[in-house]
């Protein structure tokens, strides 16, 4: 066993294999204990800065209820409530909250933001979501297919379709090298990782066992236990851009045919959330009016369907940001 305590939480390429493997075990401990009603609390008395300069459901609401569950307290900053990056640098910003917080979370745009944060704080910061990567929820995703399935990670074969040059997709791709999972990125080739992250993941598969496979072919998902997906674009990116993405990827939306080409009955689908498979949000009804578009990246039918475990990983959100916090706070 590695001691964690004190390191900081950036992405998933900063753990090896057996500190991701102990991440994971931790994760499923202090899920039984909770469910149990056993659980301790071991990080009574500690207060944590919560930086969330990008909007956020899951990765807030986890991070603050594993906290208080352990006993802790939670302060929480945004653009608008913080002078970070306005009138005082992430170095700074670093420099004061370290003297007063045992830990500093941090949700935004630039990975080297957070990167900054960890270089000048003297506490663990932990990444709640960059452009470029989002380990907790790769971690989650990890052991939400751990428990879902019930096999060895080496057994788990996995899909992310859809765009994967940024967070989730690198996550992901990461993420199961590091556990020597089947990994496939099903992706047109525009929208494949960035060769650097492809290099990483190649060079884990050779220590892990990992199978990485890039592809523009939907075969690609033949076999695989699990069916990834996140959201093509995002609001406030020019018309012109929604245009582009939406031809890219209107073949990779994931649907009752996409998720019966697996082969696999019990084939299950996986999602960060939230995600546009109707018309029951103003982004939803957006689409619609531009493209005439009911649903994006899934269907609704694959998302109301028994295959759908998209809630099991948002509560698992929660489980896996707590070990996070235990192991690298105790």
């Amino acid at each position: 066993m590695t001691n964690l305590r004190g390191r900081h939480f950036l992405r998933e390429l900063d753990f090896s294999p057996a500190e991701w493997h102990q991440l994971l075990d931790l994760t499923a401990d202090l899920k039984s204990q909770r469910k149990s009603g056993t659980e301790r609390p071991q990080l009574t008395g500690a207060n944590l800065a919560l930086i969330f300069e990008k909007t956020s459901t899951r990765t807030r609401s986890a991070f603050e209820v594993a906290a208080h569950q352990q006993g802790a307290h939670v302060t929480q900053m945004d653009g608008n409530s913080s002078q970070l990056g306005h009138k005082e640098s992430p170095a700074d910003t670093a420099r004061v909250l370290s003297r007063l917080f045992d830990g500093i979370e941090y949700r935004g745009a630039k990975q080297t933001t957070v990167e900054t944060i960890a270089k000048h704080s003297s506490v663990p910061v932990w990444n709640g979501l960059t452009d470029e990567w989002h380990p907790t929820q790769s971690l989650c995703d990890m052991f939400t297919m751990r428990e879902s399935s019930g096999k060895d990670d080496h057994d788990i074969s996995f899909a992310y379709v859809g765009d994967a040059r940024f967070n989730v997709g690198c996550s992901l791709l990461i993420g199961g090298a590091l556990l020597g999972m089947d990994v496939r990125i099903v992706a047109p080739s525009k929208l494949q990782p960035p060769a650097e992250v492809v290099t990483a993941a190649r060079s884990l598969a050779v220590e892990t066992g990992a199978r990485i496979t890039l592809t523009e072919d939907l075969n690609g998902v033949k076999g695989c236990d699990f069916l990834h997906t996140d959201i093509w674009v995002s609001m406030g990116e020019p018309e012109s851009v929604w245009t582009e993405r939406i031809l890219l990827l209107k073949d990779y939306q994931v649907n009752t045919a996409l998720m019966e080409r697996t082969g696999v009955d019990d084939v299950k689908f996986m999602h960060c959330l939230p995600a546009y498979h109707n018309r029951e949000t103003s982004v939803g009804e957006q689409v619609f009016a531009r493209f005439g578009l009911p649903e994006l990246e899934v269907t609704d039918e694959v998302f109301e369907s028994d295959a759908s475990i998209v809630f099991d990983q948002a509560e698992n959100r929660m489980h896996s940001i707590k070990a996070i916090l235990v192991a690298t706070l105790t």
